[in-house]
């Protein structure tokens, strides 16, 4: 196969062989760019972009947990009675129908509401929360006319 291709190349003349030797750099060249620089340019612009949002991410989680540790660190407020008292009443002045409350062992409360707007409920608990009793379980189900009935464990925020 050798000796037909240098047959073959010693049939050209100088001109062609110059124009065939110049094409096979040409086309070196551009295959060198679309298979190698090309797919290396978009691997370094990638790798830009995923850098650019674990940077983001770093810091974002970051502030997340200086602010944890911000929490941590400032002592919980007084609730000022039993756990039990401060949530049953909160929740009737706050307007729930509260249909079952019950303290365990541990100074957990459970609390139970029939039908609750989510809008006022969840300010309710974001309310408790600032006042030191802390939402350790939660579960809502939707009813039929846009309310929800929750069940929630609170627990102080001391412990």
């Amino acid at each position: 196969m050798t000796t037909r291709f240098l047959d073959w190349w010693k049939g050209r003349t100088v001109r062609e062989q110059r124009m065939l030797v110049a094409l096979a750099v040409v086309a070196a060249l551009v295959l060198g760019w679309l298979l190698v620089i090309r797919p290396l340019d978009a691997a370094l612009a990638s790798a830009k972009e995923r850098h650019g949002q674990a940077v983001a991410a770093l810091a974002q989680t970051r502030a997340q947990a200086k602010a944890i540790n911000d929490l941590t660190q400032r002592p919980a407020p007084a609730l000022g009675g039993p756990l039990a008292t401060v949530i049953g009443t909160s929740a009737s002045e706050a307007g729930f129908t509260v249909s079952r409350l019950d303290a365990d062992a541990n100074g957990n409360v459970t609390l139970a509401i029939a039908a609750a707007r989510p809008q006022a409920f969840f300010a309710w608990v974001a309310e408790m929360e600032s006042r030191g009793a802390i939402a350790a379980n939660l579960t809502a189900s939707a009813n039929t006319d846009q309310t929800l009935s929750v069940q929630a464990t609170f627990r102080a925020g001391g412990r």
